[in-house]
């Protein structure tokens, strides 16, 4: 499901994503301050906070280093979906691009008929 972020919530997604790959731990809020440019450390807890009730990050509360990006992109689903268009009518199919356009599937290159 494709959640809508803002520029910065992207970059801070995407920061998130590869500090945690390259340290093995989620950054402080001060890192993530210092590595967007950000003007407090007030400014990236909104952005998280924000990022949480979008369903995009998840935190421990209270605990240090403990954000954890969230996957959406539900490959399970793509995969039913992009396999049902295989061998689905046209008629069949624009419905089935619809559903997966309300429910935020990124079907990607799909064939057609």
């Amino acid at each position: 499901m494709k959640v809508k972020l803002t520029k910065k919530q992207a970059l801070i997604i995407d920061f998130i994503k590869e500090f945690t790959a390259r340290q093995g731990e989620s950054p402080t809020y001060r890192e993530i301050m210092a590595a967007l440019g950000l003007s407090s450390v007030s400014a990236v807890a909104e952005h998280i906070d924000n990022l949480v009730k979008k369903g995009a990050l998840k935190r421990v509360p209270g605990a240090a280093r403990s954000l954890e990006i969230v996957d959406l992109s539900y490959p399970e689903t793509t995969a039913l979906f992009q396999h049902s268009l295989l061998y689905a009518s046209p008629e069949d199919q624009a419905i089935l691009r619809q559903a997966a356009d309300i429910l935020g599937v990124d079907l990607g290159e799909t064939p057609t008929d």
